[in-house]
C-alpha cells in the first residue's frame, strides 16, 4: 500500500455510534420523527424483531379421517386430485415469488432512505424516495440476480451430495471418504459464500449512496477492499456476531416484558428503533475510516451538533500607535499553543479553558 498506513479501530466507531444514536433520536426526541426513522427502519428489511409464522394444520376443523370434511378426498378420482395439487402447488409458488420479489424491491429502496434519515438526522421518506430511485431500482436488480445465484449455489452443493448417495444406494458403491471431503467442503463454501455476500450486500447501499454508483462497481470496490484489508472486516464480523447474541437475548425479554408487542413487525421497529439505529451508524462510521470514497457524509454537511468548531488560539491584538512620533515596541504575544489533536465529529466538545 502507498502511503501511510490507515489505523482501522472497532471501538471507535462503536462509541460514536453510540453518540450518533443518542443525537439522532433524543437530541431532542420528537414522537413524529421516531415514528418516521422507525417506519424507514422497517421498510429497509429490518424484521428481526417481529414476524410470525403461519402452521396450516393448526386449523381445528382440519380432520382428514372425517367422512364429512369439505374437500372429501376419498371421493376424488386420482386424476383430479393430481391436478388439484398441481394447481394448488402452483398458485402458491406464484403467490410466493411475487411477495418476494415486491419485498425485496421494498426493501432495496428502503434500506437507502434509513441511511439518509440517519446521514441527514431528517425523519423523511418521500424525499429520499425519490432521490435515491435509481440506486434503489439498481440494488433490487442485485439482489434478483444474487437470489438466483444462490439457488444455483445450494442446488450443486445439495446435487453433489445427493448424487454421492445416490451411487451407494443404487450401485453399493463405497463413498464414504468421498462423503466425508464433500460434505465438509460443501458446509465450508456454503458458509463462505453467506458471509461474503452478507458483508457485500450489507455495505454496498452506503456506497451507493455516498458514490452514486452502479450495484458492480460498489461490489468490485468492497471486495478489493475486503481483500486487501481483510483483518478489520474479520473483527468487524465477530464483533457484530457479539453484539448480535446480545440483542437477540435483550429481543427476547423485551419481547416478554411488552406482551409480544415488541413480535409485531412495525411495532416492535418503533419500540426497539435505537438498535437498527446503533447498527446501521456503526457500520457507517466503521467504512468512513477507509477514506473520503467510502464516506457517506463526504459531500453532506454533518449536523451542526455534532461537529465542535475547531479550537483556535486567541492571540490579543496590538495596542494602537500612538499619536507621537516614538512608537513604543508592542508587547510580544504569547507563545501559540500546540494545534490540539484531531477529535472524532461525534464526540462533544471541549470545555472552555478558565478566564485568568
Amino acid at each position: 500500500m502507498n502511503g501511510p498506513a490507515r489505523k482501522i479501530e472497532i471501538l471507535a466507531p462503536f462509541n460514536q455510534a453510540i453518540e450518533l444514536t443518542r443525537l439522532t433520536l433524543f437530541r431532542p426526541f420528537d414522537i413524529t420523527k421516531w415514528l418516521v426513522i422507525g417506519f424507514a427502519a422497517f421498510l429497509s428489511g429490518w424484521l428481526n424483531s417481529g414476524g410470525g409464522s403461519i402452521n396450516p394444520w393448526s386449523f381445528r376443523g382440519w380432520n382428514t379421517s372425517d367422512t364429512q370434511s369439505t374437500f372429501q378426498f376419498r371421493s376424488f378420482h386420482m386424476d383430479h386430485a393430481g391436478v388439484f395439487f398441481l394447481v394448488l402447488i402452483a398458485v402458491l409458488v406464484i403467490v410466493f415469488f411475487t411477495f418476494l420479489i415486491l419485498w425485496l424491491w421494498i426493501t432495496a429502496r428502503g434500506r437507502f432512505i434509513f441511511i439518509d434519515c440517519i446521514v441527514r438526522n431528517r425523519a423523511a421518506i418521500a424525499e429520499p424516495w425519490r432521490e435515491f430511485r435509481r440506486e434503489g431500482n439498481r440494488f433490487f436488480l442485485f439482489l434478483i440476480v444474487l437470489v438466483v445465484a444462490s439457488i444455483a449455489v445450494v442446488a450443486l452443493l445439495a446435487g453433489l451430495v445427493f448424487g454421492s448417495l445416490m451411487l451407494w444406494r443404487n450401485y453399493h458403491i463405497s463413498n464414504t471418504p468421498a462423503l466425508l471431503v464433500l460434505v465438509p467442503i460443501a458446509v465450508f463454501a456454503w458458509i463462505a459464500f453467506v458471509v461474503v455476500v452478507n458483508l457485500i450486500t450489507y455495505f454496498m447501499p452506503p456506497v451507493m449512496y455516498a458514490r452514486r454508483c452502479s450495484p458492480g462497481e460498489a461490489a468490485r470496490g468492497l471486495l478489493q477492499l475486503v481483500l486487501d484489508e481483510p483483518a478489520p472486516f474479520i473483527l468487524f464480523i465477530l464483533f457484530m456476531i457479539a453484539l448480535w447474541i446480545g440483542w437477540i437475548m435483550v429481543g427476547c425479554l423485551v419481547t416478554c416484558l411488552t406482551c409480544c408487542l415488541a413480535a409485531l413487525p412495525y411495532i416492535g421497529t418503533v419500540i426497539v428503533l435505537p438498535v437498527p439505529v446503533f447498527f446501521r451508524s456503526f457500520s457507517l462510521l466503521f467504512l468512513r475510516q477507509f477514506g473520503s470514497d467510502w464516506d457517506v457524509w463526504k459531500k453532506i454537511p454533518v449536523p451542526e451538533t455534532t461537529t465542535p468548531p475547531p479550537v483556535q488560539t486567541i492571540v490579543p491584538a496590538s495596542p494602537i500607535a500612538p499619536t507621537q512620533e516614538t512608537i513604543s515596541p508592542a508587547p510580544q504575544s504569547p507563545p501559540e499553543s500546540p494545534n490540539p489533536p484531531e477529535r472524532s465529529s461525534y464526540e462533544p466538545p471541549e470545555s472552555p479553558p478558565p478566564q485568568t
